[in-house]
C-alpha cells in the first residue's frame, strides 16, 4: 500500500524533491541484491525467478522482498547524496522516495532514514519505473525535482524543474547529452574502476597458485616446456579462483554488510554491480576455457575437480565446522596435483601428506584469527559459519597439532634413503626443520596476538619474516642438492 500523501503547495520555494533508490541513494541494485541473499539461502530458488517474471518485474521485486528482505540499515547508501538530503530536510524540505524497488523495501528505508514525507513504489500490481512513475509523480506531487541514475529516469529528468543525477550510468550520460538535459548537480561517490576490480578478483589471492609450480621444481628436472604449461596453468586456475570469490561475494552480499571490514568488499559496499560482476565473470571462465586445449588433459580433470570443490564450499560447506577446513586443506594440495599433472610431474605421497597436514594447520590458523576478532567485539557465534567463539582453544588444539603433523612428516622424509636420488647431501635438509617450526610457531603466536587478520598464505607472500625464511629454506634446498 502507497504511503504517498495529498499533493502539497507546489511554489519554488516549495517544490518537492523526489530522489530514486537503486543506484542513487543507494549504490547498489537492490532486486539483485536480494536474489543473490535469496539464492544464498535456498539455491534451488533460482529455479523460480522464470517462473515470477513471467507475472512481471513487479511479481519478481515482490516474491523476492517476501523470501530474502534486505536490511535498510546496512544498504550501501549513497554518502554525498545522503548529506545533501539530510541538509534539505533540516530547512524544511519535502522530499519523496520515488523509486521502482518493492514497496516493502522502500518503506523500511523510509522508516530507517526519517527523511522522506511519502513513498511511491513498485506493488505486485504495478512496476514503477520510467514513464509510470512520472505519471505518479505528475498525477499526486505536481512540480517536482528529481535525483536519478539510469536511463530510466530519461523521461523524469526531462519533466523535472531541477534535474540532478547521482552516479550516472554510461547510458544516463549519453541521453543526458543528446537529449540537452539541463543538470544542476551531480553527486559522485566512486572508488577507480580498476582498484575495485583488483579488489573484486581478488588478484592477491592468486599468490595461493604459485603452489602449481612446487612438483616441477622439487622434481629438479626444469625445462622451458615446463615452465610455460605451469604459466598457462597458473593463470588458468587464477580466472577460475577469481570466478568462484566473485560468485562468493555476490551470494554474500547480505551476511558480509554484517562484518565490520567485509561490509568493504565492492559488492557489499556497492562499489561493484552484480550485473557487471556477471559479464567478468563470463569473461574470466572463457579465458580459461581458451587456455584449457593447450595444456594436458588430466589437468582439466584437477581443475574441474576444483570447480566442484570449490562451489560447494561457497554453498553449502563453509557453514560446516571442520568439514570446511578439511577442504580447504584439500583445496591446496589439489593445487598440487593440478601442478604435477600440467607439468606430467607426479607428486610423491610424502609430499601430498606434507601438504595435507601444513594447509590444514594453515586452515586452522584462519579461523582462529576470526573468531579471536569476534571475542575481541563481544560476539559469542559466527554468522553463517558452523563455530562458536568458546570453540577457539579446540581450534587451537587441532591447528598445532597439525602444524606438528606435518614437520614430522618431513623429517621421516628426509630419513628415508631413496632421497639421496634427488639430493646429494640429504642430511643437510634436517637444517630446513628448525626453520619450517619457527615459522608455524610464529604464525600461531602472531594468531594468539590477533595480529594476523588475513589468509596465512597471502599473508606469508607479503609477511617480510616469512619470505626471508621461505628464503632461507630455498637456499638450503639447493645447500643439499
Amino acid at each position: 500500500m502507497d504511503t504517498s500523501p495529498s499533493a502539497p503547495a507546489n511554489s519554488a520555494e516549495q517544490r518537492p524533491l523526489c530522489v530514486d533508490l537503486d543506484g542513487t541513494l543507494v549504490r547498489s541494485d537492490t532486486l539483485l541484491d536480494g536474489l543473490c541473499h535469496l539464492i544464498r539461502g535456498n539455491p534451488l530458488a533460482l529455479f523460480m525467478v522464470p517462473l515470477w517474471l513471467a507475472g512481471g518485474r513487479s511479481s519478481l521485486k515482490a516474491e523476492v522482498e517476501r523470501r530474502a528482505p534486505l536490511n535498510a540499515a546496512r544498504l550501501p547508501y549513497q554518502a554525498e547524496l545522503l548529506r545533501y538530503l539530510q541538509e534539505e530536510h533540516r530547512n524544511g524540505r519535502t522530499i519523496y522516495l520515488a523509486t521502482g524497488a518493492d514497496g516493502a523495501l522502500a518503506e523500511r528505508v523510509a522508516a530507517h532514514l526519517s527523511l522522506f514525507k511519502g513513498v511511491f513504489a513498485t506493488y505486485r500490481d504495478h512496476n514503477l519505473t520510467s514513464n509510470h512513475k512520472l505519471e505518479r509523480l505528475r498525477k499526486d506531487v505536481g512540480a517536482f525535482d528529481y535525483i536519478g541514475n539510469s536511463r530510466a529516469d530519461v523521461p523524469l529528468l526531462r519533466h523535472a524543474a531541477v534535474a540532478m543525477v547521482a552516479n550516472p550510468s554510461w547510458a544516463l550520460r549519453l541521453a543526458i547529452r543528446l537529449k540537452r538535459i539541463p543538470i544542476a548537480r551531480c553527486f559522485e561517490d566512486r572508488k577507480p574502476t580498476g582498484r575495485v576490480l583488483l579488489k573484486a578478483l581478488r588478484v592477491h589471492q592468486w599468490a595461493k597458485n604459485i603452489l602449481l609450480i612446487m612438483p616441477l621444481l622439487l622434481s629438479h628436472k626444469i625445462t622451458p616446456a615446463g615452465l610455460l604449461a605451469v604459466t598457462k596453468a597458473f593463470f588458468c586456475f587464477s580466472f577460475i579462483a577469481s570466478v568462484n570469490y566473485l560468485i562468493n561475494d555476490m551470494l554474500d552480499i547480505e551476511s558480509d554488510r554484517r562484518h565490520p571490514a567485509k561490509r568493504l568488499r565492492p559488492f557489499a559496499a556497492g562499489d561493484l554491480s552484480v550485473a557487471g560482476a556477471v559479464i567478468l565473470a563470463a569473461a574470466l571462465t572463457l579465458a580459461a576455457v581458451a587456455i584449457l586445449p593447450t595444456l594436458p588433459s588430466a589437468f582439466t580433470l584437477w581443475l574441474g575437480l576444483y570447480i566442484v570443490a570449490a562451489t560447494a564450499y561457497t554453498t553449502q560447506i563453509k557453514r560446516m565446522a571442520v568439514v570446511d577446513v578439511l577442504l580447504l586443506s584439500g583445496l591446496y594440495t589439489l593445487r598440487l596435483l593440478a601442478g604435477g599433472a600440467a607439468t606430467g610431474t607426479p607428486i610423491s605421497q610424502w609430499l601430498a601428506s606434507f601438504s595435507s597436514f601444513l594447509f590444514l594447520s594453515l586452515a586452522m590458523v584462519k579461523r582462529f584469527s576470526e573468531l579471536g576478532n569476534l571475542r575481541e567485539r563481544g560476539v559469542s557465534s559466527t554468522h553463517g559459519r558452523g563455530y562458536l567463539v568458546a570453540d577457539l582453544e579446540q581450534i587451537r588444539s587441532f591447528g598445532t597439532a597439525s602444524a606438528y603433523a606435518a614437520v614430522v612428516v618431513f623429517m621421516l622424509y628426509i630419513a628415508r634413503p631413496d632421497v639421496s636420488d634427488l639430493y646429494g647431501h640429504p642430511a643437510r635438509l634436517w637444517l630446513i626443520v628448525p626453520l619450517l617450526l619457527y615459522w608455524l610457531h610464529r604464525v600461531w603466536l602472531l594468531a594468539s596476538r590477533g595480529e594476523l587478520n588475513e589468509d596465512p598464505v597471502v599473508f606469508a607472500m607479503r609477511d617480510p619474516m616469512s619470505l626471508l625464511t621461505g628464503l632461507g629454506v630455498l637456499a638450503l634446498a639447493i645447500f643439499a642438492a
